[in-house]
């Protein structure tokens, strides 16, 4: 799935084998892409068949989900997956079961929790629908996270925030009210100058997490590695502790993974 909104289907044997340290072959010589038009998300078609929907979201909020069967046969130029505006960008394509909740958090700190059943099932040429409004110029959806509708499973969950300034967090899922789509949700983060917008905001199982760690490397290639039982659980309207600390001033986070 692309920014543009497209999706396109790629047999894994037709991508060639290379060594860890090879930089690979440009995407350009296997998918039909337009100018600065970037890929946004991968998924195995291998693990979509319990799920029912795809379900998507935009840089502005919008969102959207299409059954999966709509995507049976993806002709090798790609099909339109959401029809998406100049000034937007199709970032998260999600799997989900049609009776999960939605989960979106906001650069300036806001988040927003909703039924699935909220947003109906629309053709691959819609637009889509409002998923949390933007109150701020300059705001941006950073995280989209599927959460099962099961309240035991629930309480399990985190979500793990971390800020461009080397800060960050994690609260309870349970935090988090059921709203109804479209509004302009909760506070989820203190954001201020000393630590700067959120970069990235996931839904996380705490059980299965606390045995791992948390890779996060900034736009100068700097990279911290930490337990993710390091971070602090903390409330809602935090600014979250300092995960890591950089050796040039103008640096900030750029992405956030775990092992």
């Amino acid at each position: 799935f692309t920014t543009k909104g497209r999706v396109f289907q790629l047999k894994a044997y037709e991508i060639p084998q290379a060594q860890r340290t090879a930089k690979g072959t440009p995407i350009v010589n296997f998918l039909q892409l337009a100018g600065g038009e970037k890929i946004t998300s991968v998924l195995p078609l291998d693990k979509l068949a319990k799920s029912k929907y795809l379900f998507f979201a935009t840089e502005k909020g919008l969102v959207k989900k299409v059954e999966i069967d709509a995507f049976a046969n993806v002709r090798r130029s790609g099909l339109i997956a959401i029809k998406i505006k100049d000034d937007d960008k199709l970032i998260w394509t999600k799997p989900t079961s049609g009776d999960d909740h939605i989960q979106l958090v906001t650069a300036m700190g806001q988040a927003i929790r909703f039924k699935e059943t909220d947003v109906r099932d629309m053709g691959r040429n819609a637009a889509g629908v409002r998923g949390i409004r933007l109150k701020k110029q300059g705001d941006a959806v950073v995280g989209m996270g599927i959460i099962k509708n099961d309240k035991e499973k629930v309480k399990k969950l985190e979500l793990l925030a971390i800020l461009e300034h080397g800060f960050g967090k994690r609260s309870a899922v349970g935090l988090y009210k059921v709203q109804g789509r479209g509004g302009s949700g909760v506070k989820t983060a203190k954001v201020t100058p000393k630590t700067g917008k959120l970069i990235n905001a996931f839904i996380v199982n705490a059980e299965t997490m606390e045995a791992k760690d948390i890779i996060i490397i900034s736009e100068k290639g700097q990279v911290i590695r930490l337990p993710f039982k390091s971070v602090s659980q903390l409330g809602r309207d935090t600014q979250g502790v300092r995960l890591m600390r950089f050796k040039e001033e103008s640096d900030k986070v750029a992405c956030v993974t775990w092992v």
